[in-house]
C-alpha cells in the first residue's frame, strides 16, 4: 500500500458522514487514525441500519463500514473529567484532530481548539460542522439533507416535474469530507515550513454552495434561478439521457464535431448540417426540436449495440448502470475499485477502493472498519504509556469501553 501519510497521527472525534469520509481518506494514504467513540452506543451511524451485517449476534450497519476503515477504534467517555484528559493528552501527541460537534460543545469539556493548541501549537485542529464557527447559523446542528436544500443544490437537481430532490448519496457530506481532507494536507505543508498549526473552520453549507460551480454562474450572468433539467445540461446539447429498445444510455457531446460524429454513427448526418444544430448554441436554442429527431432512433436498439457503435465513432456515451451492474463492470473490476477486507467478526468483508492511486499502486488502508472500542487498550499503552493496572481501573469507572 502507498502509504505517503506514513508518520502522521490523527486523533478523530467525528462521527457521522463528513468527518469520517475526511479520516478514511488519509487513512488510505497511510495516516494513523484513532478514531474516538462514546462507550456502548459508538458512532451513530453504527446503528444507522437496516441494511446490517450480522457476526456473533451483533449487529453492525453498512454506512458505518463505508467511512471507517483503516482506523484504530478506542472508546473513552469526554464528558467524565478522567475522560476528557486522556483525549488532551493524545492530542498533545497527535499531528491532526477532527471534530465535527456542534460550536462550543467541545470548549464545555476542554477539548476545543484554543485548548489543545495551547499543549500542542503545531496541531492542525479541524472543525467540521453544518454551518460553520460563526455567522446566525453557527449554533444549528448540520445534515446532508438541510445543506442540500439551503444550498441551492435540490433547486437544481431533479426535473421540472419531480420538483427539487436530493441526490442519490449524500453529496454534501461526501464533498465536505473531501474539503476537509485538502484544508488538513495544505495545513500540514504550511506546518512544515513553518511549524505553525491551524484551526481550519469547513461546513456543509459553505461547501455546498462552493459546489455550485456553473450553476452558481448561470445565475449571477443572467440574474435568474437556473432550472431543472432532469438528466438534461443546463448550457451543453445534447448532453442527457435517452431511452433505448432496453435501458438508459447517457450522451455526452461536449463540441461541434463530437456532434458531428454523432449524427454520422446513427445514421442521420443531416443533423449537423441543419442550422437548427450546427452548433453547440443553435442546439441549446431548439433544444427539443433535436431532442425529437434522437429519441425515436435510439429506442431502435439496445443500449450496448448503441455504445459500441458510439464508442468506434468516438462519441462520449455510456449506460445508466444499476449498482450491481457497476461492480460487474470489466473496466471497474481491472481497475480494482471493489476490495476485500478481511474482518475478524464479519470474515471477508467487501468495500470500495480510494480512488487515488500512486505511481500505479492504489491507495487504500488495508484494515477493516474497527469494532467499537477494538483498540482501546493497545492504543492508551502505546500513545500514552499506561499499565495494565491503570487500564483496568478506567475500565472498572467506566471511562473506557
Amino acid at each position: 500500500m502507498t502509504r505517503m501519510l506514513e508518520g502522521i497521527l490523527i486523533l478523530d472525534l467525528s462521527r457521522v458522514l463528513a468527518g469520517p469520509w475526511a479520516t478514511q481518506l488519509m487513512a488510505d494514504l497511510g495516516a494513523t487514525v484513532i478514531k474516538v467513540e462514546r462507550p456502548l452506543e459508538g458512532d451513530d451511524t453504527r446503528r444507522w441500519g437496516p441494511p446490517w451485517l450480522y457476526a456473533g449476534g451483533e449487529a453492525t450497519s453498512a454506512y458505518y463500514l463505508c467511512a471507517n476503515r483503516g482506523k484504530e477504534a478506542i472508546a473513552v467517555d469526554f464528558t467524565d473529567a478522567e475522560g476528557q484528559q486522556i483525549i488532551r493528552d493524545l492530542a498533545a501527541g497527535c499531528d491532526v484532530v477532527v471534530e465535527n460537534f456542534k460550536v462550543g460543545t467541545l470548549k464545555r469539556y476542554g477539548l476545543d481548539a484554543a485548548r489543545l493548541r495551547e499543549a500542542n501549537p503545531a496541531l492542525v485542529y479541524c472543525s467540521v460542522t453544518g454551518f460553520g464557527q460563526d455567522g446566525p447559523y453557527s449554533g444549528r446542528p448540520g445534515y446532508d439533507f438541510i445543506a442540500q436544500g439551503m444550498g441551492g443544490l435540490m433547486s437544481v437537481t431533479g426535473s421540472q416535474e419531480s420538483g427539487p430532490m436530493k441526490t442519490g448519496v449524500a453529496l454534501s457530506d461526501i464533498m465536505t469530507g473531501l474539503y476537509s481532507a485538502i484544508a488538513i494536507l495544505a495545513a500540514l505543508v504550511r506546518r512544515g515550513n513553518t511549524g505553525e498549526g491551524a484551526h481550519l473552520d469547513v461546513s456543509l453549507l459553505d461547501v455546498t454552495v462552493a459546489t455550485l460551480a456553473n450553476q452558481a454562474f448561470n445565475f449571477f450572468a443572467t440574474g435568474e434561478n437556473p432550472p431543472r433539467y432532469g438528466n438534461a445540461h443546463p448550457n451543453i446539447v445534447p448532453y442527457q439521457s435517452f431511452p433505448t429498445a432496453d435501458r438508459g444510455i447517457n450522451l455526452a457531446i461536449g463540441n461541434d464535431s463530437q456532434f458531428r460524429r454523432l449524427c454520422d454513427a446513427i445514421g442521420r448526418s443531416d443533423l449537423a448540417d441543419d442550422p437548427r444544430f450546427g452548433t453547440n448554441g443553435s442546439r441549446a436554442g431548439n433544444k427539443q426540436a433535436l431532442e425529437d429527431e434522437l429519441a425515436p432512433i435510439f429506442v431502435g436498439a439496445g443500449a450496448a449495440s448503441w455504445i459500441e457503435r458510439l464508442d468506434a465513432a468516438d462519441v462520449p456515451a455510456g449506460p445508466i448502470n444499476e449498482i450491481s451492474d457497476v461492480f460487474k463492470d470489466a473496466h471497474v473490476l481491472h481497475r480494482g475499485m471493489k476490495i476485500s477486507l478481511n474482518h475478524k467478526e464479519l470474515g471477508d468483508l467487501p468495500g470500495i477502493a480510494s480512488p487515488i492511486k500512486v505511481d500505479g499502486e492504489r491507495a487504500v488502508a488495508s484494515t477493516p472498519p474497527p469494532l467499537l472500542g477494538e483498540n482501546t487498550d493497545s492504543v492508551l499503552r502505546r500513545e500514552l504509556g499506561l499499565g495494565d493496572l491503570e487500564v483496568a481501573g478506567l475500565k472498572t469507572r467506566g471511562v473506557i469501553g
